[in-house]
């Protein structure tokens, strides 16, 4: 794994983390019952478990996969504006949707969680997207 790869990813990471948390306020402002969900410790682990702090890697890990699996696609998709959302976008149809379904079929989430998180993760991908194209021109 290059530093190239290495160095895109953190900033994917980092721009990623920001924006989850941007998209997670803005639901909770918009529908407050999320909140319950939440704090429900049938759903999720206490802020307190030290395997919480894994929620943080995660972004850091998908923006390092980003890069280099954009390193294996750009010159499917181009490597202009468009080509970067179309790279994040076909990221959020294979890997994001399904995973969603699957979420919402098999665990007690609400629809309003659910749809949270899917536009959560496509604002995530299309960003990756685009921070490629402008970190690998």
């Amino acid at each position: 794994m290059t530093k190239k790869f290495i160095l895109s990813g953190l900033v994917i990471g980092l721009i990623n983390f920001i924006a989850s948390m941007l998209v997670s306020q803005i639901f909770k402002i918009v529908f407050p019952a999320i909140n319950a969900e939440y704090t429900n410790f049938n759903l999720f682990r206490p802020a307190q478990d030290p395997l919480m702090l894994l929620f943080f890697v995660y972004p850091f890990l998908l923006g390092i996969i980003f890069a280099w699996f954009w390193d294996k696609t750009k010159n499917v998709f181009g490597t202009d504006m468009k080509g970067g959302i179309n790279f994040g976008f076909t990221y959020f149809i294979i890997a994001t949707i399904p995973g969603m379904f699957i979420t919402y079929a098999s665990m007690p989430y609400s629809l309003i969680m659910i749809v949270s998180w899917l536009v959560g993760g496509l604002v995530n991908a299309v960003l990756a997207g685009i921070i490629l194209v402008k970190l690998n021109k």
